[in-house]
């Protein structure tokens, strides 16, 4: 019986431990009276809370890579469209970016247009420099 108590606890303990909770539950043995002592008629373990162990495994403990900053805010390739007299407006932040520059199609959220238009829609330069 204390053995398939102490499997129960320690089972229980294993899957609590995976879905986050940090304590496991484990029998403690009973423990033996004083000679003089009458022995107690049925004795059983007691239940006490004690700090899971951390389980690791190499995906646990293995560092993970982060993208750069560079790559993960904007695509490797230019969105479609654009060409010669055209700027790409960033409209989350009332942009244009002019062909050629490290922006041009690449933000999140934009679009393609004249400089003109762009102007005309209250965007300004990236850093305040024309394109034409």
């Amino acid at each position: 019986m204390k053995l398939f108590l102490q499997s129960l606890a320690l089972s229980a303990g294993f899957l609590l431990s995976a879905h986050g909770f940090a304590q496991t539950y484990t029998a403690t043995p009973p423990t033996k009276p004083a000679a003089s002592a009458p022995a107690p008629a049925a004795t059983t373990g007691a239940m006490t809370a004690k700090p899971a162990a951390p389980a690791t495994t190499d995906a646990m403990t293995a560092p993970t890579k982060k993208a750069s900053n560079s790559t993960s805010k904007m695509p490797a390739t230019a969105a479609p469209g654009g060409g010669e007299g055209k700027v790409w407006v960033n409209t989350a932040s009332k942009t244009y970016h002019c062909a050629g520059t490290k922006y041009y199609g690449k933000t999140k959220a934009g679009e393609y247009m004249t400089e003109a238009d762009a102007k005309a829609k209250g965007n300004h330069a990236d850093h305040k420099k024309a394109c034409s």
